[in-house]
């Protein structure tokens, strides 16, 4: 302690000293003469380097251990870069040369700091451009997922992996390339956006494709690979025949009916597959699975006949009918209209159900053209043998209303036996426009038999018929001029519907709707109306309201005329007495004058 202590006084009392020469002094006091030093600042010139900050030198890996990597660049010191800038590079060792950025060259501890992270981002794009233009594989570490690919540390650039460009297959799952150093080619650098996109997959499409064009010299119709399930969509299978794909139609994986190719394959399966067909360039190869098993009619029994009742299962359901299965890949089309007698054709959803067992009979059998068609309807018997006995002329049923037409309505009595009622045959006294206004789809209808003709398979009803015809009474009651009391019902151009008694309606013309005091009769007003034309046949009733006040504007005319005609009458009559009565006194002048003259005579 008391030595230290001395040496520190001396150094302290040399301080104050200008003329004491530090760099004499070496380490552990070590006196150097001038020749000396002179011969050391030689020798050091000589093998170190003159560093500056901010520059990116070489160096060389002269230690590595779990956390830090030791680089020399010839300067007087090492300096130290974390190993997690080394991600991308997990094969670096000792002896490496690698680049390095120089941060300081040093530090208050008197430390080189180094960066190779900086030293990559530095001259990345450089390099990045060099690789692109040299088609040169570099290597880069798989940082992360993003949407549609991978994020890749390449030269310090984070670049882009598209999904398409990882390998020639499909990739599923990208997280498990995360943390893996792999090799790319750079495909595309876009500067102005500072974007590089790198492909894995086209280091290996060379490779691939020696492989595809050697394939491709020996396919052959008809020849039997094995291939690698690769891609399943809902029209078929994509297979890798080792760098070639071919595609399996929906239809050529199995001989009977499937919803979805999953129901045969799954992915990454291997299998084996014939050549169908394929284009002059063979970019195209049509392959099949169900040709590598027999064909399934020619494992139908040969007892099977027209006639025979089957069991099967319906596959398919189509507007005109449903496909039957009744055999593995065998299948038989019944028509709609072999599903049901009745002549009214419905849907065939209505009779049967997709995956339904049922029973049929077979119509037709043609194995050579492997075509089937079936019946269901043959399984019962056919109503129409009994429609004389059981549908008379003249009888009554209770039917439900099918459908309508524009004509009529068709009534079902019973499966397989359907009947039109005619529009007109639907009231005695409604005017119906359509079927519809009377009645709905699925009411119950009473009706009797009008007409049969068996042989077409028709039948004519009525539903009025059930009723006598009212007509019959209503030529009664609304005779030419009658008046009744009704409502207008509704309103047009032409006139209105009026409401009558009895239910009835009549027609009155637009211009017999005019009211005595002005203005036409509207809507839902009620008035007396007058019967201007009955026809039974036509069942048409006209009235008018107008011609009411109209006749009693007449009639009072008439009076009025009238009254003025028998005035001047009685004017007449009474001038006419008056002359008379003026002649009558002078003819009885003269006479009294005459009869005195006679007495005078005779006096004398």
């Amino acid at each position: 302690m008391l030595i230290q202590f001395n040496r520190m006084a001396e150094k302290t009392a040399n301080v104050g000293n200008p003329e004491f020469d530090w760099s004499s002094i070496g380490k552990k006091q070590d006196n150097y003469s001038s020749e000396e030093k002179a011969k050391l600042d030689e020798l050091y010139g000589q093998n170190l380097n003159s560093i500056a900050d901010l520059q990116i030198v070489e160096g060389v890996v002269v230690a590595k251990n779990n956390r830090e990597v030791v680089v020399n660049i010839g300067y007087k010191s090492d300096g130290v870069v974390p190993l997690s800038e080394f991600r991308y590079n997990p094969e670096l060792k000792v002896g490496d040369k690698i680049e390095v950025f120089v941060d300081k060259a040093e530090d208050q501890q008197g430390q080189l700091v180094l960066s190779h992270k900086k030293a990559r981002a530095g001259k990345s794009w450089d390099r990045v451009n060099e690789a692109l233009t040299n088609d040169e594989i570099i290597k880069g570490l798989v940082k992360c997922r993003t949407k549609g690919g991978l994020i890749v540390d390449v030269f310090g650039i984070e670049a882009f992996l598209p999904g398409s460009q990882i390998d020639v297959k499909p990739i599923r799952d990208y997280d498990v390339y995360v943390g893996k150093t792999m090799e790319f080619k750079v495909v595309k650098i876009n500067n102005e956006f500072k974007n590089v996109v790198v492909s894995h997959k086209a280091l290996i499409e060379a490779e691939i494709e020696n492989q595809k064009r050697d394939i491709i010299s020996k396919l052959e119709k008809g020849q039997v690979l094995e291939g690698t399930v690769k891609n399943i969509t809902s029209y078929g299978v994509f297979v890798d025949l080792g760098g070639v794909d071919g595609l399996i139609h929906i239809t050529d994986l199995s001989w009977g009916r499937i919803n979805h190719p999953e129901e045969i394959v799954k992915l990454d399966e291997k299998i084996q597959v014939v050549i169908l067909e394929f284009d002059d360039d063979k970019k195209r190869i049509a392959l099949g699975l169900k040709q590598l098993s027999a064909h399934p009619w020619e494992a139908l029994s040969a007892e099977l006949k027209v006639g025979d009742k089957i069991k099967g299962k319906v596959v398919v359901i189509n507007d005109y009918g449903a496909f039957v299965e009744v055999a593995a890949g065998v299948e038989g089309l019944v028509h709609v209209s072999e599903m049901s007698w009745s002549q009214h054709l419905r849907s065939a959803q209505e009779f049967v159900k997709i995956g339904q067992e049922i029973e049929v009979v077979v119509l037709t059998l043609d194995r050579e053209e492997r075509k089937m068609s079936l019946g269901m309807k043959q399984l019962t018997p056919d109503p129409w043998n009994m429609i004389m006995e059981k549908y008379a002329k003249g009888s009554r049923h209770t039917g439900t209303v099918r459908n309508f037409t524009n004509f009529g309505v068709f009534v079902e009595l019973e499966e397989g036996v359907d009947g039109l009622v005619h529009i007109s045959d639907l009231s005695w006294s409604k005017k119906i426009k359509h079927p519809s206004e009377f009645c709905k789809v699925g009411d119950k209808m009473d009706v009797v038999v009008l007409e049969i003709d068996g042989e077409s398979r028709r039948l004519s009803l009525g539903h009025k018929q059930l009723e006598e015809n009212p007509w019959d009474v209503f030529e009664t009651v609304f005779t030419i001029d009658s008046v009744h009391k009704g409502t207008v019902m509704s309103v047009n151009d032409k006139g209105a519907i009026i409401g009558l008694t009895y239910g009835v309606e009549g027609f009155c013309p637009a211009r017999h709707l005019a009211k005595a005091e002005g203005g036409s009769l509207k809507a839902e007003e009620t008035a007396d109306f007058k019967v201007i034309e009955f026809s039974k046949d036509a069942k048409r009733i006209v009235v008018s309201h107008a011609r009411l006040h109209e006749e009693v504007k007449e009639e009072g005319r008439r009076t009025e005329k009238a009254s003025r005609k028998a005035d001047i009458e009685e004017s007449k009559k009474a001038v006419k007495k008056v002359k008379d009565s003026q002649e009558k006194t002078t003819l009885g002048d003269i006479s009294a004058l005459s009869d005195l003259r006679d007495k005078m005579e005779n006096k004398k």
